[in-house]
C-alpha cells in the first residue's frame, strides 16, 4: 500500500512596513532567504490595508513612517491581527520601547542591525505562544506578558546601585502601584558633583510610564553641573511630547559639591523635599515653581542649601504623601524614621515599607546622608 505524502507546510507570510526603499527591500531579502514570502508596504496606511488583505503571521514595522506613525499603525493593526509585530527602528529610546510594548509590538529591534540578530528575534518571537484572538477594547488581560516586560524594562531603567561618594550615603526605592508607573530616581557622580533626581509624572500605569521615560531620557541628555540650566534644557527637549498629551510632571533636581555639602536645586512644582538634622529637626525646601508640561518657557529659580554633617537629605513622590496622610504627617514619619536608622539604605526601606503594601499612588523615597563629624 503506498505512503500518502506527508502534509506540506504552509508557508509564512511577513509583511514589511518600513518607508525607506533601501532598508525596505534589504529586510524583504533577509525574509525571502528565511522562507517567508514577503509583502510589503512604504506607509502606515497602506500597510495596514496590505495585512487586512495578506493576512501576515509575521510584521517588521519601521516608527518613522510619513503618514501614521508605527505606534498608530501598530494600534491599527492591533484590531484585527494577532501576528507577530516587530519593531525595526532608529526611535530606540527607553519611551519607544515602551510605547511600542504597549501597543502590542512583541519585540524591537534598533538600528542598525545585523541579519544574525535580526534572525534570532525571528525566530524568537515565533517559539511563543500566539493570542487566541485580536486584541479588542478589553485586551488588558491579553496583554499581561507585555505589562511583566514592560515593568522589567522600568526597574532596568532604575540606577542599580548608588556611587561611592566618600563620606555620603545614598539609597532609593520606588514601587508604583501598577507593574509600572510614573516615578524614578536618577542620580551620576562626576567628580566630587553629586546629581540627584526624583521626578513624578501625572497618572498611573503604561501612559504615566511613558512619561517617565520620556523625562528621563531629556533630563539624562541634558545633564550638566547647574540644575537650572539642566532643567531648563530638558523641558526643551520633553516639552513639545508634554504639550501635545496635554501631560505634566513634577521634579525634584539636585547637585551637590560633595566637599562643601552645598546642594542647588530646581523643584518644578515637587515640594516634597526636607533636610533632617540629627537632632530631628526638619526643614523643607522652598522654591517650588511650576510642574514640566504647564509653561513653555522654563520659571524656576535655582535655590542653594547647605548639607551639614549628620544631616539627610529626603525627597518624596506624593504616594508617600498620601499614605502618610498629609504633608505635616509624613514630615513626621520621615524624622521618625530617619531617627531609627542607621544609614541612608535602612532609612530609605523603612519609608517605603511603613506607607503599607498597596499604596493608592507610586510611590518613591530617596534619602542622601551626609556622615556626622
Amino acid at each position: 500500500m503506498p505512503l500518502s505524502p506527508p502534509p506540506s507546510i504552509p508557508q509564512r507570510r511577513a509583511l514589511v512596513i518600513e518607508d525607506d526603499p533601501d532598508i525596505r527591500g534589504l529586510l524583504a531579502m533577509l525574509l525571502e532567504q528565511r522562507g517567508f514570502a514577503v509583502s510589503e508596504a512604504s506607509g502606515g496606511l497602506a500597510g495596514v490595508e496590505s495585512a487586512a488583505r495578506s493576512e501576515p503571521d509575521l510584521v517588521i514595522l519601521d516608527m518613522g513612517l510619513p503618514d501614521i506613525d508605527g505606534l498608530e499603525t501598530c494600534r491599527r493593526l492591533r484590531r484585527f491581527t494577532n501576528a507577530y509585530v516587530m519593531v525595526v527602528s532608529a526611535h530606540n529610546q527607553e519611551a519607544d520601547l515602551l510605547a511600542g510594548l504597549q501597543e502590542g509590538a512583541d519585540d524591537y529591534v534598533a538600528k542598525p542591525f545585523s541579519a544574525r540578530e535580526l534572525g534570532a528575534r525571528i525566530d524568537a518571537v515565533f517559539r511563543r505562544p500566539r493570542m487566541a484572538e485580536p486584541p479588542g477594547p478589553a485586551r488588558d488581560a491579553d496583554m499581561d506578558e507585555e505589562q511583566q516586560r514592560a515593568a522589567a524594562v522600568q526597574r532596568g531603567l532604575l540606577p542599580r546601585s548608588a556611587p561611592e561618594v566618600p563620606g555620603y550615603g545614598l539609597a532609593g526605592h520606588c514601587r508604583p502601584t501598577r507593574s509600572v508607573g510614573g516615578d524614578f530616581y536618577d542620580w551620576h557622580l562626576q567628580q566630587d558633583m553629586l546629581t540627584v533626581t526624583l521626578a513624578d509624572a501625572m497618572g498611573k500605569g503604561m501612559g504615566a510610564a511613558l512619561l517617565a521615560a520620556t523625562l528621563r531620557s531629556a533630563l539624562r541628555g541634558a545633564h550638566g553641573p547647574s540644575p537650572l540650566r539642566t532643567c531648563a534644557a530638558a523641558l526643551d527637549l520633553a516639552g513639545p511630547d508634554l504639550y501635545a498629551l496635554d501631560a505634566f510632571a513634577t521634579v525634584f533636581h539636585a547637585v551637590l559639591d560633595a566637599g562643601t555639602g552645598t546642594l542647588r536645586y530646581v523643584d518644578a512644582g515637587h515640594g516634597l523635599a526636607w533636610i533632617v538634622d540629627p537632632a530631628g529637626g526638619t526643614r523643607r525646601l522652598g522654591g517650588q515653581g511650576l510642574p514640566f508640561g504647564i509653561e513653555a518657557e522654563a520659571v524656576w529659580e535655582e535655590q542653594s542649601e547647605r548639607l551639614l554633617p549628620g544631616e539627610s537629605l529626603v525627597a518624596v513622590s506624593d504616594g508617600f504623601l498620601d499614605a502618610a496622610g498629609g504633608i505635616d504627617a509624613a514630615a513626621t514619619r520621615i524624622r521618625t524614621e530617619l531617627a531609627s536608622s542607621a544609614s541612608a539604605q535602612d532609612a530609605a526601606e523603612a519609608l517605603a515599607a511603613g506607607a503599607g503594601d498597596a499604596p493608592g499612588d507610586d510611590l518613591t523615597v530617596v534619602v542622601l546622608r551626609r556622615a556626622a563629624a
